[in-house]
């Protein structure tokens, strides 16, 4: 019973009992297919951004900036990778808030390697591709995913450490003084208001991406030539992955309007790892948050952080589509 509810067996078979018996359009159908994919989709992602965004919105109002920012000056080498991959994952970060973090943690002297652990990981691995991916493709898939985009950040994070690009940070960043911000203390009751008006407001923000993303995977899902899909992006493609993560890299898409796309895809017979890898470009090397960080760091660096990233992403593609 609590695997029917989880896995959403009871609402797909409730809205193929809407298209076939309402809208009279047969599941076999290019037109049913993508119209009970569209449906179906909609509500399912809904239902899982509305409880996980609430959860961790509810775990995040203990690690505000200023809390991460205190936590991670008390440790040093390949640890504080790890905690600020970690935090990527719980702690609010979008493209607008790249710059004022940055400084932040180049202010309170945490190193470079292990602000960019940070900044990696964050984009890459969030709770709502979370929540889907443990809805479509079960606790494995899920949990491999955050433990390997956990993975690219540390890595990646370490390696920039090591070329040692401090010069290569604009030089104005090491004078400014960001202002004492103090920790708040929130009550349960305080954090369950923030929890909520988080997730209101992230849903109010993301839902036009989404609509438009799952609108797109509907399409895919019924309309796309399988034969031509799994020919070019199956996991048996040696270069699918690569061409995936590079076409994605100029693209710009909030992950949930991507994550339909990838659903969708992989129905269709593309390889799970080309699907997220093209996922994951989408949202870690968005053009919005280049420009932005291009304010404080110089184009070595940019190109630095693109090129480990690009190269990590891919290696995790080809893991996911040897493994699974």
């Amino acid at each position: 019973m609590i695997k029917n509810i989880l896995e959403f067996k009871w609402l797909y078979d409730l809205i193929e009992n809407l298209v076939t018996n309402v809208f009279n359009l047969s599941m076999e159908s290019q037109l049913g297919a993508s119209v009970h994919f569209f449906i179906y989709d909609v509500i399912k992602i809904l239902i899982l951004l509305f409880v996980m965004i609430f959860l961790i919105s509810y775990m995040r109002s203990f690690f505000s900036p200023e809390r991460t920012k205190k936590v991670l000056e008390k440790f040093s080498g390949i640890k504080s990778n790890i905690l600020a991959s970690l935090f990527g994952i719980v702690t609010p970060f979008c493209s607008c808030s790249s710059v004022p973090l940055f400084i932040g943690f180049v202010e309170a002297r945490i190193p470079l390697g292990v602000t960019f652990s940070f900044l990696i990981t964050s984009p890459i691995v969030n709770e709502a591709a979370f929540a889907i991916l443990l809805a479509s493709f079960g606790v494995k898939i899920a949990f491999s995913y955050v433990i390997m985009g956990v993975l690219v950040g540390v890595v990646g994070g370490v390696i920039i450490d090591k070329l040692n690009m401090q010069d290569y940070v604009e030089e104005y960043v090491y004078e400014i003084k960001m202002p004492e911000r103090e920790i708040e203390t929130l009550n349960k009751k305080q954090r369950m208001d923030f929890a909520l008006q988080n997730t209101k407001d992230i849903i109010k923000r993301i839902y036009i991406y989404l609509i438009i993303g799952i609108f797109i995977g509907a399409l895919i899902h019924g309309y796309a030539p399988e034969d031509l899909l799994v020919k070019y992006a199956s996991k048996d493609n040696v270069f699918g992955v690569i061409v995936a993560t590079v076409l994605a890299v100029p693209l710009y898409s909030n992950a949930l309007g991507t994550i339909p796309i990838a659903e969708a895809l992989i129905l269709k017979g593309v390889g799970l790892g080309t699907a997220l890898s093209f996922m994951m470009a989408t949202t870690a090397l968005s053009l919005p948050e280049m420009i932005l960080l291009r304010k404080v760091i110089k184009p070595k660096l940019i190109a630095t952080f693109v090129v480990i990233t690009t190269i990590g992403i891919i290696l995790v593609g080809y893991a996911f589509n040897y493994l699974f």
